[in-house]
C-alpha cells in the first residue's frame, strides 16, 4: 500500500433494501430481492416493463425536515440523507471548513422533477412551471445542499460517469486526501430515475428485464436466464480521512480505500468493449495503485447488472485478470436493482461490510452460471471468507470503467 492510508470512518445508505446500514446489510445477506410492481398511475401501466426497486422506509429516517424535503428532487433527498447519516456515523468530525470536500456521483440529476414539470408544462402551460426547476433538478444539487447544511467551504464536486459515478466519486476523494489537499471528505453517489419516461426509454432500449409476472426474480446477475437489469434508486456515502487522523481522534474505522483505477472503453455508448481490455486496465490499475498483486484479492463485488452483454464482458474480463480459479464474485443488484449513479458507492459499502463480517452475500436469483463464464459466483447462501483486500467494480454507459480496492481496517 501507499504511505498514506485512507480510512472509512462513516457509512450511510438509502436503498430499496433499507435506509439504515443495518437494515440494508441484513437484506443483502439474506439475498432478498426488493423488486416490485410500480404501477401507481395510468402512465406507468402503459410501459412494457412496469416494475423496479424503489426506496423503502425513507420517511422514518428523520434526518431532513418535511420543508427541506419538499424543495429537493428525490435524488437529492436520498443523497443528503445518506451523506448526513455517514457524517453522524463518523462521529460528526469538525475539520477546518476550508479543508473539506464533498464528492457526489450522479448520472442524470433531478429526473423525476424534470419529467413532472414537463408534464405540467403541456397540461397547464408555461406559467405553471415551477420556477425552482433549474435549481432542484441540477445534478450538483445534492453536493450544494450538503455543503450548505454542514457549512463546508472546500470543493463540493459532482462526477457524472453514469453507472461508474459512485466509485469515481470515492476514488477522487481518496486522491484528494492522499495529496493532502483536504482533511475530511464525504463521498458517494445518489440517483432516482424511477419515472415513467426514464423507464420507458430503457424498456425501448431493451436494457431492462421484462419479467412483469415475477419482478422479484428479474434481476439475476451472471445467470443463464438473465434478460436485463432492474431499475433501482437510492444513495450511498462514506466519510473518508487519512488513517493517521482517524486514529488521532479515536474514530471507528470500517476499512481502508487502498486503490483506485479508471479507464474508458472509447468504443460505444451502450455496449462494452468486446475484448474487455479497458475494464481489465481499470481493475489492474486499482490493484497496482493499492500496491498489491492480483493474487492478493480475496473477493470481487462485481458490477453484475444482469444484462446479457455486460455480465458476459465483465466475467470474461475477470477471468483474464484472475484466471479460472479467481476469487469469489457476487453482485448485490439481484437484491437492490441497478442504482445507476449511486450503484458503485452502495456496492463499495457492501464490500466494506463483507470484509467487516467475513461474509460474502449471495447473488440473489442466480441459479445457473452462463456456460463459458469462468467465474465463481456466490449464490444460494452467503459464503464465509478470511477478510483481505477486495475489488469493487463499476462499469457505465459510455464505456466508463472504475474500480476500487478496499481493505480490512
Amino acid at each position: 500500500m501507499g504511505a498514506t492510508e485512507i480510512a472509512v470512518t462513516g457509512l450511510g445508505v438509502v436503498t430499496p433494501a433499507g435506509s439504515t446500514v443495518d437494515d440494508f446489510w441484513t437484506n443483502v445477506v439474506a439475498g432478498k430481492s426488493m423488486a416490485a410492481d410500480l404501477v401507481t398511475d395510468e402512465d406507468m401501466s402503459k410501459i412494457g416493463t412496469r416494475f423496479g426497486c424503489a426506496v423503502r422506509g425513507f420517511d422514518e429516517v428523520g434526518i431532513l425536515t418535511k420543508k427541506e424535503a419538499r424543495r429537493m428532487d428525490p435524488f437529492a433527498r436520498f443523497g443528503v440523507t445518506a451523506a448526513l447519516a455517514a457524517y453522524r456515523d463518523a462521529g460528526s468530525p469538525q475539520p477546518d471548513p476550508a479543508r473539506t470536500a464533498i464528492v457526489v456521483g450522479n448520472a442524470v440529476g433531478g429526473r423525476q422533477t424534470t419529467d413532472a414539470e414537463v408534464g405540467n408544462y403541456f397540461l397547464h402551460g408555461p406559467a405553471k412551471v415551477n420556477p425552482l426547476l433549474p435549481l432542484v433538478s441540477m445534478p450538483n444539487a445534492a453536493a450544494a445542499l450538503l455543503a450548505m447544511r454542514l457549512g463546508w467551504h472546500g470543493p463540493a464536486l459532482t462526477i457524472a460517469t453514469t453507472c461508474a459515478s459512485g466509485v469515481d466519486a470515492i476514488g477522487h476523494a481518496m486522491l484528494m486526501l492522499r495529496d493532502r489537499r483536504v482533511d475530511v471528505v464525504i463521498a458517494g453517489g445518489a440517483e432516482s430515475t424511477l419515472s415513467p419516461v426514464t423507464l420507458a426509454a430503457f424498456n425501448n432500449l431493451n436494457a431492462v428485464s421484462s419479467r412483469n409476472d415475477a419482478p422479484e426474480l428479474a434481476s439475476r446477475p451472471f445467470d443463464v436466464d438473465r434478460d436485463g437489469f432492474v431499475m433501482g434508486e437510492g444513495a450511498g456515502f462514506v466519510v473518508l480521512e487519512r488513517l493517521e487522523d482517524a486514529k488521532a481522534r479515536q474514530a471507528h474505522v470500517y476499512g481502508l480505500v487502498s486503490g483506485y483505477g479508471s479507464s474508458a472503453d472509447a468504443y460505444h455508448l451502450a455496449m462494452p468493449l468486446p475484448d474487455g481490455s479497458a475494464a481489465m486496465a481499470a481493475m489492474h490499475g486499482a490493484i497496482t495503485d493499492a500496491g498489491l498483486s492480483v493474487s492478493d484479492i480475496v473477493h470481487v463485488n462485481a458490477h453484475g447488472t444482469s444484462t446479457p452483454l455486460n455480465d458476459r464482458a465483465e466475467a470474461q474480463a475477470l477471468a483474464k485478470v484472475f484466471g479460472p480459479a479467481g476469487p469469489p464474485v457476487t453482485s448485490i443488484k439481484g437484491v437492490i436493482g441497478h442504482l445507476i449513479g449511486a450503484a458503485g458507492a452502495v456496492e463499495a459499502i457492501a464490500t466494506l461490510l463483507t470484509l467487516r463480517d467475513g461474509l460474502i452475500p449471495p447473488t440473489a436469483n442466480h441459479e445457473t452460471t452462463e456456460p463459458g463464464l469462468e467465474i465463481d459466483v456466490v449464490h444460494k447462501a452467503p459464503r464465509q471468507i478470511t477478510p483481505g483486500p477486495a475489488l469493487s467494480n463499476s462499469f457505465g454507459f459510455g464505456g466508463h470503467n472504475a474500480c476500487l480496492v478496499v481493505s480490512p481496517a
